[in-house]
């Protein structure tokens, strides 16, 4: 059986580090680095000739810069004849332009999936997609997983009384994902309908459900700007919340993020380590981040073995 050979990109090296320390291995050597004008220049330092390679880049940062990273990145193992390459990115890029949502509108998503494709990725695993629906923009083998077990387990662990809480969903589009977390906790779930002006800004919102006395904990897939979820967060309060969380999947953090949060009435907002988090939670106290390489370095240990990975799509490993 061919060996795994894991290459870190710059995105997200700590993340590479703990997913090759839990699978027993070390991150394989590579020298990333730019050219006076800027071109990215990538050397692969060791032989992956018949190899089962998975290269890591989450999409945050330098979004485009670490893009064209992993596709130079794939494109050197491919050819470098590597048995299989799978690209490992936890923040898929440009998630959020996924549809034709107003005329000459892009769908960079779809884009994307095309470029990994042709730079000759076999097999794509990411987390917590912004719609599941982009894993149909690929015509090879995409694994969604889910941070949803390792926020469960969060919730359990960390809040009293998560018997009586209700679980929010900041807009109609994460509906899905609120019902099944509510379901899996057995408690109640309430909703709250938005509306935009433009891109980014919150016009008006109104709350459908139940929170008065009840701890209310906010569940969406990717945390930005933060204006939707500190306004929400408003919301709740005003209609009763003894207290307001915060959990996502991604952690973003862009612009005056960090400030409306420390200003806002959240205990604490959770976010997963698929993108950094360490310069953040120095900057804010209320961040907190939950580990999620182990589910990531299990998905690359049953992909490379052959195994099922639907098991994760419910437990944590341990």
């Amino acid at each position: 059986m061919p060996n795994i050979k894991i290459f870190a990109g710059n995105s997200h090296p700590e993340l590479a580090q703990r997913i090759a320390q839990r699978l027993g291995t070390e991150p394989s050597k590579v020298v990333l680095k730019k050219f006076a004008n800027q071109e990215t220049c990538v050397e692969i330092g060791e032989s992956v000739r018949g190899e089962d390679v998975y290269i890591l880049q989450s999409g945050c940062g330098e979004v485009n810069d670490h893009l064209m990273e992993m596709l130079i990145m794939i494109h050197a193992c491919k050819i470098a004849s590597a048995e299989r390459v799978t690209a490992v990115i936890p923040c898929y890029p440009y998630a959020r332009q996924d549809k034709k949502d107003k005329s000459r509108a892009p769908i960079s998503a779809k884009l994307v999936a095309n470029m990994l494709s042709v730079a000759g990725a076999d097999h794509i695993i990411t987390m917590d997609l912004h719609a599941s629906q982009i894993q149909g923009f690929f015509d090879i083998p995409v694994d969604n997983l889910y941070a949803e077990p390792a926020v469960l387990k969060w919730i359990k662990e960390n809040i009293e009384n998560w018997r009586e809480c209700v679980i929010v969903s900041p807009d109609a589009g994460g509906a899905k994902r609120v019902v099944s977390i509510a379901d899996r906790l057995n408690v109640n779930f309430a909703l709250i309908h938005k509306e935009r002006a433009v891109a980014n800004e919150v016009q008006r919102m109104t709350l459908v459900g139940d929170v008065d006395n009840r701890i209310a904990i906010i569940v969406d897939d990717l945390a930005d700007t933060c204006g939707t979820v500190v306004k929400a967060a408003e919301k709740l309060k005003e209609a009763g919340a003894k207290a307001v969380f915060a959990v996502m999947t991604h952690g973003v953090f862009s612009g005056p993020a960090l400030e409306r949060v420390m200003g806002s009435c959240i205990e604490a907002i959770v976010v997963s380590n698929t993108i950094p988090q360490h310069e953040k939670i120095a900057r804010c106290p209320k961040i907190q981040a939950i580990d999620v390489s182990s589910i990531l370095g299990e998905a690359i240990r049953r992909t490379h073995n052959g195994e099922s990975v639907s098991y994760l799509f419910g437990n944590v490993p341990l």
